[in-house]
């Protein structure tokens, strides 16, 4: 232990007590510029691998519902399901089922048959026996056994396996000897250059995030090139305002308000953020005239959002950058539950500055940003699209 007097400045502590991340660096200095999300995943969640290609076993309770295949009457004692009903391995003898629409409870009195798609049923089960119509939805609504009885037929469910990909990000300058000790009215070059790149960089690995697509390019080799899959990509549950809403390419508030309450916060967290188009952020201006008090909050992402509340959860608005600059998203609007989207980066190469990479007889400096890093999405059914929203009707 050394002791020291007097003032106390930056400069004092080497690398050990000041580590320089980048990203982090960059994010921290500019939540609100070019690159958003990667501010939100530099103080969310950041995990590190040790190969490119990452994998996560994504799993989920199953909803435990069939849709019945031909109407029944109310005595008929075998039920027909559609084959491509996901969870008719849960009824087992003893399950129980109920019909919403008529409020009747039908007895499993066998296992069901997955190949046939079939089930030995007992009807009114406590209950007052009704006709099913085709396509009616039934619910698994418990068990019922004997007493003394012995176990049920065993059945279980497996994760499944996904994966994504780390991209190698590259982003480089290079002045000359001459120009590094000339005076610029505007100042230090090298250092402005330097400063510009990191935007640029940053702002590559956010749109790479958005727009990628995951693939691997000569794999077996000793060079393969690999691309993350984004956020356009990845998300499956798309609203298409020119065919998912009364009037083409037009939204009312109440079919808004629906989709939120009964799609989007279906699953996940009940507070998600929406990154969104002008045109989209326009239309819901015109809401906050109409009932919508927007509340602008600081959180502790360093992102100034706007609250828009609904009983099913919060939605944390933003304009992103980038959806203003590119016309094509103007319309639109991706809403991420930030607690299933991860940022990987390969062990020991995360953002940083590679200094003097220029050939010997070069007279000059080069310097390049690099990350090896790429986006997890550990489940797609808690994000949302919604496209092609133009006005509100």
């Amino acid at each position: 232990m050394a002791a020291i007097q007097g003032l106390r400045g930056t400069g004092q502590f080497t690398s050990d007590f000041r580590p320089t991340n980048y990203r982090e660096l960059f994010t921290l200095l500019e939540p609100n510029g070019t690159a958003p999300l990667q501010a939100l995943l530099a103080m969310t969640s950041s995990e590190s691998t040790d190969d490119p290609k990452y994998n996560h076993f994504r799993d989920e309770l199953p909803t435990r519902t069939i849709v019945v295949n031909g109407a029944l009457n109310n005595s008929a004692t075998t039920l027909t399901f559609d084959n491509d009903t996901a969870d008719e391995a849960f009824i087992v003898s003893g399950t129980v089922l109920h019909n919403p629409a008529t409020g009747e409870n039908i007895l499993a009195t066998a296992d069901a048959n997955t190949s046939a798609n079939t089930v030995t049923i007992q009807r009114g089960y406590h209950s007052t026996a009704a006709a099913v119509a085709d396509d009616q939805e039934l619910i698994i609504a418990g068990s019922s056994f004997i007493e003394g009885g012995t176990s049920p037929t065993a059945v279980s469910f497996d994760a499944t396996v996904d994966h994504n990909f780390t991209q190698i990000f590259k982003t480089a300058i290079s002045v000359s000897g001459t120009l590094q000790n000339t005076n610029l009215r505007t100042g230090d070059k090298e250092q402005e250059q330097l400063t510009k790149a990191l935007k640029l960089h940053m702002g590559d690995i956010e749109r790479a995030f958005f727009f990628g697509t995951r693939g691997e390019t000569n794999g077996s080799t000793a060079n393969p090139k690999r691309t993350t899959g984004g956020l356009f990509s990845m998300i499956t549950n798309v609203i298409d305002c020119a065919s998912a809403t009364t009037s083409s390419n037009k939204m009312t508030e109440k079919e808004f308000d629906k989709f939120l309450i009964e799609d989007i916060f279906a699953f996940g967290s009940n507070e998600k953020v929406a990154f969104a188009g002008p045109r989209c952020i326009t239309n819901m201006m015109e809401l906050g005239k109409n009932r919508w008090q927007p509340v602008q909050i600081d959180n502790a992402y360093g992102v100034a959002f706007t609250r828009y509340t609904t009983f099913a959860g919060d939605l944390l608005v933003y304009m992103h950058p980038m959806f203003r600059q590119v016309g094509a998203l103007s319309q639109e609007m991706l809403i991420l539950d930030m607690n299933h989207l991860n940022y990987r980066y390969m062990a020991g190469r995360d953002t940083q500055l590679v200094r003097d990479i220029q050939n010997n007889d070069f007279d000059g400096v080069k310097h390049m940003y690099m990350s090896e890093c790429g986006l997890e999405m550990t489940h797609s059914k808690v994000h949302h699209r919604i496209k092609n929203w133009s006005a509100l009707s």
